[in-house]
């Protein structure tokens, strides 16, 4: 095993404990404060909502080039990528709306 592959594993580590990390501390500090959950929580099902609108609204069609190898794309995996994509599409015009809002609303004030 060189080197790189240690560092590689090394990192592939400290990921894992920044992502674990990332998903605990917020849990622990919320439970001084319970209401901070329902938030979180209200988000959560939020997307899990936006995700299967967009899910339903995917074609499933794939091209027969991507049907073979080395692809070996099916309808059910066509379609969740375009519920993604259309998932990740919303979630960015509504950033952009958040902005522009956001932006007007302190011009006006």
């Amino acid at each position: 095993m060189d080197s790189y592959d240690i560092m590689l594993y090394v990192g592939y580590l400290l990921i894992g404990l920044g992502a674990v990390a990332a998903i605990l501390m917020p849990l622990v500090k919320s439970i001084d404060n319970p209401k901070s959950l329902l938030k979180i929580g209200v988000g959560v099902i939020g997307v899990a909502v936006l995700f299967f609108i967009a899910y339903s609204l995917a074609s499933d069609e794939v091209a027969p080039k991507y049907a073979v190898a080395p692809f070996n794309i099916t309808a059910s995996s066509s379609k969740a990528v375009g519920g993604i994509l259309f998932t990740t599409y919303a979630l960015f015009l509504l950033s952009i709306v958040g902005i522009v809002a956001t932006e007007l609303n302190k011009l006006i004030k």
